[in-house]
This record gives C-alpha cells, structure tokens and sequence, in this order.
C-alpha cells in the first residue's frame, strides 16, 4: 500500500466503535446541530483527535446503497477535517429525504452543520478560576 492510500484511510482510532462511547455523547451532548436531514451531537473526548460515529437508519433510509453512499461522503468530509482544539466525539444521525440529496448537497449540509457545532462547543476550562 503507498504512502499516498495510508493517508486517505479513515483509521478505527477516527470512529466510535463501542456502544459506550455513543451512549457517552448521546448522555452527555455539549453542543448540537440541527438541520432537516441530519442532527449531530458533540461531547468533547480526551483523545488524540475527533471521532465519528454514525446512525443510519434502515426506516430512514431505505436502500443499503443509498446508507453507504451517505456514510462514505461523511466518513470522507470527517476524514479532511483539521484537528482543531478542543477535540471531540461527534455522532451523525440522518433524518428522512437524506437520500434524496445528492453527493454536493450532502456535503455542504455537513459543512454548515460542522460549522454550527464547532462555533457552539464549548472551550475547556482551565485550572484557575476567576470568580475567586
């Protein structure tokens, strides 16, 4: 595998992989964005980078072709995202009518929407307080 293939993976160490780790940000979601097709929820992680993790619905999204065409174009615009501080687990969820959209739309929605929640999460505190 080149150089080139190793960088454009999207490594288990980018996903949730656990059902603890979803239930961790559906519990405690700091920052949400909202929009007609999709509802990301945010928790802020103490890991190296972001993680993604995504609910695809079957009764939202009928066809499997049209679910994995939906999770490659978020996979790939996760995948391009800059680690930017504060780092955090995200979970996309997808509404109906996402799989009417097609490939552009779908990645401009994420956009904005990753836009919304990175503007929205909250900044770690820091050790000392100023309301002493």
């Amino acid at each position: 595998m080149s150089a080139k293939a190793l960088d454009e993976r999207f490594p288990k160490t980018r996903r949730l992989l656990k059902a603890g780790d979803y239930s961790r940000v559906f519990d405690n979601a700091q920052v949400k964005a909202s929009h007609k097709y999709l509802l990301l929820l945010a928790s802020l992680n103490d890991q190296p980078g972001h993680r993604l993790g995504l609910v695809i619905a079957k009764k939202n999204v009928r066809l499997a072709v049209q679910r994995n065409r939906i999770k490659r174009i978020a996979r790939e615009f996760f995948r391009t995202l800059p680690d930017t501080e504060p780092t955090m687990d995200v979970v996309l969820l997808t509404r109906r009518g996402i799989d009417q959209l097609d490939n552009a739309e779908l990645s401009s929605i994420l956009q904005q929407q990753w836009h919304k929640l990175s503007h929205n999460i909250p900044k770690p505190e820091s050790n000392t307080s100023r309301d002493r």
